[in-house]
């Protein structure tokens, strides 16, 4: 009897060490993800750079016929973006209460807006007047835009992925890694549109 209670004791250690090691180990992680994100922010900040430059050294700056652009339809694919920002953090708040089917509906949700974003974006590309080889304006304009068009189809491709994962049973009781990273790398897309929305949309 006396070497069953040692013995049971002896393991709730081992334990506790065991998921203190998992914790740090995510800690790690999100670390590392931070990282990459911040290499990212230093790319997009040389083409912000870049862009501004060009601006207001550059006679001539928009592409002949060109006089602006239209900032409706694109001031409402920005409100649709940065909205999805708020439903992936509600995604988030319900897998930590784990309501799995509401996180579903949520992460959902989120990608239907980034989609709806997307195509908004790959319309507005059909009709412009000027192409990516329009100057100087043109090859930016495209740049940009096409760039970060690319991180928000990599976001959503994230989301697909911990939403398959979601369905595994028990798949998330030991961390939520995976949706933590997703959702910061998301809410930096669209920091990262808002001030390409201000930089060619706004400042014309």
């Amino acid at each position: 009897m006396d070497s069953y209670i040692v013995s049971d004791e002896s393991q709730e250690p081992q334990h506790h060490a065991g998921h203190e090691h998992s914790h740090d180990e995510e800690g790690n992680k999100m670390f590392g993800f931070i990282v990459f994100l911040l290499s990212e922010s230093v790319i997009f900040l040389s083409f912000f750079a870049g862009y501004i430059v060009y601006k207001t050294t550059t006679p001539n700056w928009l592409p002949v016929g060109v006089e602006g652009l239209e900032v409706k339809d694109p001031a409402i694919n920005t409100v649709v973006l940065v909205a999805s920002s708020f439903v992936i953090y509600f995604a988030e708040l319900a897998l930590k209460r784990k309501n799995l089917r509401l996180f579903r509906i949520f992460l959902s949700a989120t990608m239907a807006m980034g989609s709806y974003f997307l195509v908004g974006q790959a319309i507005e590309w059909s009709h412009l007047e000027f192409g990516f080889t329009s100057g100087v304006y043109g090859g930016m304009f495209y740049l940009l835009t096409g760039f970060h068009g690319l991180h928000v189809f990599t976001g959503i491709l994230l989301q697909f992925i911990i939403l398959v994962r979601s369905l595994i049973p028990g798949n998330y009781d030991t961390g939520h890694f995976g949706v933590n990273a997703t959702s910061l790398f998301w809410h930096f897309v669209d920091v990262i549109w808002i001030i390409l929305f201000i930089l060619i949309y706004i400042w014309q």
